[in-house]
């Protein structure tokens, strides 16, 4: 499996599941992403599940649709809770599968 990437079963992100991995210097995470049924627009659009130690699913993050404040497209972005890491997701490098996505770590936003 390519890392950093998660692969949806349709090119339909708002209700494909997906599987990846995501690796960094901290941590190496297997994640699976399940589609979330919600009216409320701050809901997010999947829920990620990660597995502990023991190998049991653990609900560990999720995924929610943005929009773009100046061209008004949506985007996608990933958080895993307990890393605190943060992420977009996008069109990986060289692919022109769309249910392919890449995840692009973005740090967190600067304490004012």
């Amino acid at each position: 499996m390519t890392t950093n990437c998660i692969k949806f079963t349709s090119a339909d992100i708002e209700t494909a599941k997906g599987v990846g991995s995501i690796l960094t210097l901290t941590f190496d995470l297997d994640i699976t992403v399940e589609p979330v049924a919600s009216v409320n627009p701050m809901a997010p659009t999947h829920r990620g599940l990660g597995r502990s130690p023991r190998g049991k699913l653990v609900e560990c993050g999720g995924i929610w649709r943005k929009q773009n404040k100046e061209t008004g497209a949506d985007y996608y972005t990933l958080t895993i809770r307990d890393h605190g890491f943060n992420a977009n997701l996008g069109k990986a490098a060289n692919q022109n599968d769309l249910s392919l996505q890449a995840v692009i770590p973005w740090g967190p936003k600067d304490a004012a």
